[in-house]
């Protein structure tokens, strides 16, 4: 029996994963199969192994942790790994910044809520059409990218929470030249404002600064700026998700950076340890002093094999990774672009560093879901594992291991290039 069949007779239907994988080892950029398949992973862990599998110096820091300390809870001591970890990571955010460590995205994001809530004294949040932000109940309220995540749980739902619109230009319904961004995108604060929810009364506005599963949609850098502003003119704290974008992921330590602006609070995750659970809320130091003992805390956040794990990782990451991730990212936009006028099943081809999308369309803009789902399929059976993201799941997305190289971007174009002109005529 494989590993698949018997996890399906002990986990419920909501556990089933988007392959029949049974993995039994991981090295780089490759998964090995119970099946003995060997198979280039260009969805790392959805993001999260962004030094490939079992990177040597990362598994070496994490067993050399585990033969001093497993775990002492953070919230009754202190251990060198992650005040270690805390200092390196306030020196990255800017060095006047403070931060709380805990276990995943989503737990993250719904300290991050709470913080801004707690401090602002303020009860409304706003938030975006197309992101994800994760599946407890405070990510799940913020989350937007398909209602499967809040079906039957509305009513344990955040109150005081409002969606806009991401400038999701490719399906801009208002009149846009290719260059300067819709007038609506800005002026839908001011609709707001003016009509629902005075500004006065609103905490955060919650934001991916490339939002990840809704389609890896790279926002106009005038909007980002806007925003920033608009926080800025109404003592609003602007939170960044770089839960997915982070830790070299676009070709620089975190996304913000390519917009050249700095969130009040931010949370990253996933390719911060890659592979052992961690995540952090990070902060400006004045907004953090304000959070006092007693008013958050978790027993598992900052475990200090996690810690080691992620010190061991950034320090690889800085070494030249995350230039090479901006750099491979470059080769696998120009290869996917050239792909792109053979087949016109594909719409658009964005992204930043090597966090890409590509969508698919009909002749009539409508999304191609099924060819989605399909090119996914086929390509994983020429062993070849990537993702389909996007509100409709029209468009597949590429996350390879920032570690990967020309030749190991080739082979995955040339598969999906086959697949392709066996799909999309």
């Amino acid at each position: 029996m494989t590993l698949a069949q018997r996890c399906k007779n002990v986990m419920p239907p909501m556990a089933n994963r988007v392959t029949d994988l049974g993995i039994v080892k991981g090295e780089g950029c490759y998964l090995y199969t119970d099946d003995g398949r060997k198979i280039l992973d260009f969805a790392a862990g959805i993001g999260v192994c962004n030094l490939g599998h079992n990177y040597p110096d990362v598994v070496e820091a994490a067993k050399a942790q585990m033969d001093q300390l497993v775990h002492g809870c953070h919230n009754l001591v202190y251990y060198e790994p992650y005040v270690k970890l805390a200092e390196k990571l306030v020196e990255l955010t800017g060095g006047n910044t403070k931060l709380y460590f805990c276990n995943s995205g989503a737990e993250a994001v719904d300290g991050a809520l709470k913080l801004a809530k707690y401090v602002s004294g303020r009860p409304a949040v706003i938030g975006f059409k197309g992101a994800f932000h994760g599946r407890t109940m405070g990510a799940a309220t913020m989350t937007a990218s398909n209602s499967a995540y809040r079906k039957n749980i509305e009513t344990g739902l955040m109150n005081n929470v409002y969606h806009l619109d991401y400038p999701y230009l490719l399906h801009t319904p208002y009149p846009y030249d290719g260059v300067h961004t819709p007038e609506f995108y800005f002026r839908q604060f001011d609709e707001l404002f003016s009509k629902l929810v005075s500004p006065d009364r609103v905490a955060c506005i919650l934001m991916e600064p490339v939002q990840g599963e809704g389609g890896y949609i790279v926002p106009p850098k005038d909007w980002m700026v806007y925003v920033r502003e608009l926080c800025d003119k109404y003592g609003i704290f602007l939170i960044y998700d770089e839960v997915q974008s982070g830790f070299g992921r676009t070709g620089k330590m975190f996304a913000q950076e390519h917009f050249s602006i700095r969130p009040d609070i931010m949370t990253c995750a996933k390719g911060i340890a890659n592979g052992l659970p961690l995540s952090a809320i990070i902060a400006k130091a004045e907004i953090m002093d304000q959070w006092p003992a007693g008013a958050h805390g978790g027993t598992f956040g900052g475990n200090p094999v996690s810690c080691a794990a992620a010190n061991a990782t950034i320090k690889v990451l800085e070494s030249g990774v995350v230039d090479n991730a901006a750099k491979m990212g470059d080769y696998l936009m120009e290869q996917l672009k050239k792909i792109k006028e053979k087949y016109p099943c594909i719409a658009e081809v964005r992204g930043l560093g090597l966090m890409i999308g590509v969508e698919l369309l009909d002749e009539n803009g409508t999304p191609m879901t099924a060819l989605a789902s399909k090119i996914q399929k086929d390509a994983l059976d020429e062993g070849l594992f990537i993702l389909t993201c996007g509100s409709y799941k029209n468009c597949f997305r590429f996350i390879a291991p920032l570690i990967v190289t020309e030749n190991e971007i080739d082979t995955a174009v040339a598969i999906v290039d086959r697949v392709l002109e066996k799909n999309c005529q």
